[in-house]
């Protein structure tokens, strides 16, 4: 298949509004089942299964079998890379009389996840910190994390050198955030420093959407730890 072909094809899969629904479900990092994704989307069980298998088969979505369930993923973070590019194209751009929304709109644009690391305010305000104070550098395509910073994420028990080592994915890069319309932390040390929130409690998930609040101790842990003032 030429890059032309393929290209209209993963287009045509992401253009439906079904499986755009189903797409942008699994944003958060989590694997959704069939039925699951069904409901999330609004369709049928047959008809997601079919959005599903063509999903799959296309590359955008992994699947994994547990017992007699199998859970659908995004393939890879190039996929939600890629989602999250036409999430920033579909957003409303900022006007003097800024469009009313609804709380869960706010929450997200406030802190949410993308697919495995921290977007929104929060992501960029996470983000900001980090280049102010000299331990990260972020370009265009790719970033670095300085000495500064080693040291840093090291205090805060995040080993930046294991991640490294493990050469499967790249250790730090931008990724421009849809709602803030600037650049968030992304690649390994984006999702190690978005998984160290969630494991010490810093962050919390809402129910029923990829937004997340950050917890009392979590306002604290990061203006200590990282200079973040939220």
């Amino acid at each position: 298949m030429s890059n032309n072909a393929r290209f209209a094809e993963i287009a045509a899969l992401a253009g439906d509004p079904g499986r755009a629904s189903m797409l942008n479900g699994l944003m958060d990092g989590r694997a959704l089942t069939a039925s699951e994704l069904a409901q999330l989307a609004g369709i049928t069980a047959q008809t997601a299964s079919s959005h599903l298998t063509r999903m799959t088969e296309a590359g955008l979505l992994a699947v994994e079998k547990q017992g007699r369930h199998r859970y659908h993923r995004l393939a890879s973070p190039a996929v939600a890379q890629m989602i999250e590019s036409i999430m920033r194209l579909a957003a409303p751009e900022v006007t003097a009389k800024p469009l009313r929304t609804g709380p869960r709109d706010a929450a997200l644009r406030a802190g949410r996840t993308c697919y495995d690391h921290l977007a929104g305010r929060l992501g960029v305000s996470i983000t900001d910190a980090l280049i102010d104070a000299g331990h990260l550098d972020l370009g265009l395509d790719a970033g670095e994390v300085t000495d500064s910073g080693l040291s840093l994420f090291a205090r805060a028990g995040i080993d930046v050198e294991a991640l490294t080592a493990r050469r499967s994915r790249i250790l730090c890069r931008p990724c421009l955030d849809w709602s803030e319309r600037r650049p968030h932390l992304a690649g390994a040390i984006g999702a190690a420093l978005c998984s160290h929130c969630f494991n010490n409690g810093w962050i919390r998930r809402l129910e029923g959407t990829r937004a997340v609040s950050v917890t009392p101790n979590g306002q604290r842990q990061l203006r200590e730890t990282f200079g973040v003032s939220l």
